[in-house]
């Protein structure tokens, strides 16, 4: 793996209350609200805004290098994926606090100073994040994320719960201490799916993920990697999207679902995916739905088997909450038959 090409900042904060840190890749034209919205900020806090460029074809570094100098930049030589982009951040950060904020996300003025008011009121650290804005209509995306049994993500809308199962990885906030104990996002899930894993192995360790009553971010949902998003009433996804999403969901599902119940339920898992994937295949005809997305998935879980478990063994030998409490913010019917329901076949490309 090359060099990160550092290009530091003209004025870095010695000891900043939070290190903002902008994963990038060909995101030059959308940096700017992003980068406003952080530098418009209220209240006396100070930020250092770090940028993660992986291998961009489109100018980016360049064009930061001249239009913020006061941002730090870190430019890899090679695409590695938004899992390595955020830890080598949070590995240069100085901040108290991390916000991992995406390339096509832009904060509310009150953000960062209701994020750190709430994280420290609370009396031990977690894991939060904002109330999510389509960018476009303005409309409630979700106040962070519950699951279904198979670990889809199911937008919380209910303003009166603060406790959820998740916060995506676009708006996610926590102490740089927090994030050396629960030791990142793991490399291996390249991208898609590492907020999943980090935030069900902080509940494990008894660590809350919640969401602020206030503020809020803007989001122009699947422009940095494509996807996830519906357009005229229908789904919207790529062929690598889903393959990354099938495979990571199914890796964490197995890794963190405590007791023995992880068994029964990964084999029932595996069934719905494999008849899902058939009945996609035959629906769109069109074989690189299993060749490329659910064969795929289902392939490279058996072949990582012996490793998953020894995962599985590390993170239950150090639970320290019950089947019952991991489960509370599970709702149980699928995600994706209620958004067979409402959307139809998703759209992939």
């Amino acid at each position: 793996m090359g060099m990160v090409q550092h290009y530091p900042a003209i004025s870095r904060p010695i000891e900043p209350v939070c290190s903002v840190c902008i994963a990038n890749y060909n995101g030059m034209a959308m940096l700017k609200d992003c980068i406003e919205s952080v530098l418009s900020q209220l209240g006396d806090l100070s930020v250092e805004i770090i940028v993660h460029d992986d291998a961009s074809t489109d100018n980016s570094v360049s064009w930061l290098r001249g239009a913020y100098p006061q941002v730090e930049i870190l430019a890899s030589p090679e695409n590695v994926g938004f899992c390595i982009s955020n830890n080598r951040m949070a590995a240069h950060a100085c901040g108290e606090y991390i916000l991992l904020l995406n390339n096509d996300a832009a904060l509310y003025p009150d953000a960062l100073s209701t994020l750190v008011d709430v994280s420290r009121r609370q009396s031990a650290p977690g894991i939060f994040t904002l109330p999510q804005y389509d960018w476009m209509s303005g409309a409630l995306v979700d106040r962070g994320c519950l699951l279904d049994p198979f670990y889809n993500p199911i937008p919380n809308l209910d303003p009166t719960r603060i406790d959820v199962a998740i916060t995506i990885g676009a708006c996610m906030f926590l102490t740089r201490n927090l994030w050396f104990q629960l030791q990142g996002f793991p490399e291996w899930l390249e991208s898609i799916g590492e907020d999943l894993y980090l935030c069900c192995l902080a509940r494990l360790s008894g660590v809350t993920v919640q969401v602020t009553p206030g503020s809020g971010y803007r989001h122009r949902q699947g422009v940095s990697f494509g996807g996830n998003r519906v357009t005229s009433n229908q789904l919207q996804t790529t062929y690598r999207r889903r393959r990354l999403s099938e495979r990571n969901k199914t890796s964490v599902l197995f890794i963190c679902t405590p007791t023995a119940m992880a068994w029964p339920l990964l084999a029932m898992h595996l069934a719905a995916l494999t008849l899902e994937g058939v009945f996609m295949t035959l629906a769109r005809w069109d074989p690189r739905i299993w060749s490329e997305i659910y064969g795929s998935a289902i392939k490279s879980t058996f072949a990582a088997m012996a490793n998953l478990r020894a995962q599985r063994l590390r993170v239950q030998l150090e639970r320290r909450i019950t089947l019952k409490s991991y489960l509370h913010n599970f709702v149980w019917l699928p995600q994706k038959l209620r958004l067979l329901l409402r959307h139809g076949l998703p759209s992939i490309r």
